[in-house]
């Protein structure tokens, strides 16, 4: 009998909800997220719930965490063996240093001989996962089959200390992660609500404990910065990620909580700084949802009232660039609802303001690229409704201004993708502006550099529906310009590839209202 088999004869009962396997260069990592797993309560609504990894407990407890330097001895002690066949999932904490551990490698190993078919989760912790990955994590088992980890990832840059627990709790109990990520808002809004309202009956009917008002009060405001961060974190962090995939219906009840939350804060002085610049970011991200969803007077209603918020703000601190960005914002955001509903005359002030502020905020940090990329932005935007009006000439021209601003901003940071994408963006609207002029020959060259790059993206990140919208337009565009020079055949094909693709981004996403609009746009004929 081997020593696997000995182990599996000892106990085949589960005892442990996971086994952490770190190297000890890790500790004091590894204690902190210990602790925070066995701590960590899940939401009510969710506990019972029936997954693939089985019932849904209240606590993630027992973890098993290796508290003592491993003897100096060729393979793991009795306790260790022991654990690892009696836990559920096995989670190593990636890094250089346990790359380089033996002993990580072993537990690996011996985990997957004894549980094939149980999950492991990689948590990244520092470096990249070919330098960080154990061999026995991302190699072939004994029996030649890869398994593909569960992957959270705690890089300030990737997921970040918060998603990335909240994804090692989705692989522990096999929870869906936005049904985690909504209903933690949740708890953390309820809390708030019964926080403040308890504050204001110890205040009221409690006048001589002043003291425990004030340490309520003083909790109460550290809950309300938390839920509000966690609000701000699910509109905008997590929200560009699900735009990637085409989930913004997952936002929705968020949207509602959010706008419940903020509706009786009416008086703006009463709000410090913080909450202020907050609540109109938030707002930002609520109204452009809305806009998507075709609730265009949700949206205007969000604008205004982030207009009101930034407006507040810039006038106490004039020079002060971030509130300046926040403005700029705002002021697009009114400007585009006007845009989208045809009403140039309204738009074109807003986005004359935009890019003013826009400009403001280059000269005051010339070395900032996210400035010069509101910059190339906000002259797009005028740009655009120069297209649109076909004229004029001095409006067409910022046209080429934008292009030009964003490859530099593309040169102050290289490695961006996005702005790979921006930059094909403007080499549409630059054709669009050739086209108005009657230039058909050189608008094709324009197209031509565009559908290259967004190729080039695709082919990198073929499941991101934003560049696979920016190709469906790309090709809508292209077929009408074809069609106009005279490619009738070429012009009819493209426009039917545009077609399916705009039914398949419906189907992955059928509140989107932009790409319902796309789709009857592609239905109409050409127009000789």
């Amino acid at each position: 009998m081997t020593a696997e088999e000995d182990i599996v004869g000892i106990e085949e009962t589960r005892r442990y909800r996971a086994f952490l396997s770190y190297s000890h260069v890790d500790e004091r990592f590894a204690g902190k997220l210990h602790r925070w797993l066995e701590s960590y309560r899940i939401p009510a609504r969710l506990v019972g719930t029936v997954t693939r990894s089985g019932v849904v407990p209240r606590r993630l407890t027992p973890i098993f965490r290796d508290r003592a330097e491993l003897p100096a001895a060729s393979s793991l002690d009795q306790e260790v063996r022991q654990a690892l066949s009696q836990s559920d999932v096995l989670l190593v904490l990636c890094s250089p240093a346990a790359r380089n551990s033996r002993w990580v490698d072993a537990e690996i190993e011996l985990f997957r001989s004894l549980h094939p078919d149980r999950p492991v989760i990689a948590a990244l912790l520092e470096g990249e996962p070919e330098e960080s990955f154990p061999a026995s994590l991302v190699g072939p088992d004994a029996k030649g089959v890869t398994h593909e980890p569960i992957a959270a990832d705690f890089r300030a840059d990737h997921d970040g200390p918060k998603l990335a627990r909240l994804k090692i709790v989705a692989g522990l109990t096999g929870i869906a992660l936005d049904q985690i990520i909504q209903r933690d808002a949740q708890r953390q809004l309820r809390r708030v609500i019964a926080i403040t309202l308890l504050t204001v009956l110890l205040t009221l009917s409690m006048a001589l404990m002043l003291i425990f008002a004030l340490r309520a009060q003083m909790e109460a405001e550290h809950q309300r910065r938390q839920a509000e961060g966690l609000i701000e974190f699910m509109l905008t962090d997590l929200r560009q990620r699900l735009e990637g995939v085409g989930r913004l219906d997952v936002l929705r009840s968020v949207n509602e909580r959010a706008l419940d939350y903020y509706a009786d804060q009416s008086d703006l002085n009463a709000l410090p700084v913080e909450s202020l610049e907050r609540r109109a970011r938030i707002l930002h991200a609520m109204g452009e949802d809305d806009h998507k969803r075709g609730d265009y007077a949700g949206a205007v209603a969000k604008f205004a009232e982030a207009h009101r918020v930034t407006g507040t703000l810039l006038a106490a601190a004039p020079g002060d660039a971030p509130r300046i960005f926040a403005h700029a914002q705002s002021e697009f955001w009114l400007g585009y609802v006007d845009f989208i509903a045809g009403r140039h005359e309204k738009a074109l002030p807003r986005f004359i303001a935009y890019r003013a502020l826009a400009e403001h905020l280059v000269r005051l940090v010339p070395d900032n690229q996210a400035y010069w990329r509101e910059l190339a932005y906000a002259e797009g935007n005028i740009c655009t409704i120069a297209v649109t009006r076909k004229g004029p000439p001095d409006q067409l021209a910022e046209c080429g201004n934008a292009l030009h601003t964003m490859e530099r901003v593309a040169r102050l940071a290289p490695k961006d993708r996005s702005v790979d994408a921006d930059i094909a963006n403007r080499h549409a609207w630059m054709a669009d502006a050739l086209r108005a002029q009657g230039r058909d020959a050189e608008a094709l060259q324009e197209r031509a550099q565009q559908a290259a790059i967004i190729q080039r993206l695709i082919k990198e990140d073929p499941k991101n529906v934003t560049y696979q919208q920016d190709w469906m337009l790309a090709r809508y565009s292209n077929s009408q310009l074809l069609y106009s020079l005279g490619d009738k055949a070429q012009a009819r094909r493209m426009r039917e590839e545009a077609r399916r693709d705009v039914a398949r981004l419906i189907e992955s996403d059928p509140e989107n209202n932009d790409w319902r609009m796309w789709q009857s746009k592609l239905a109409r004929p050409f127009e000789d």
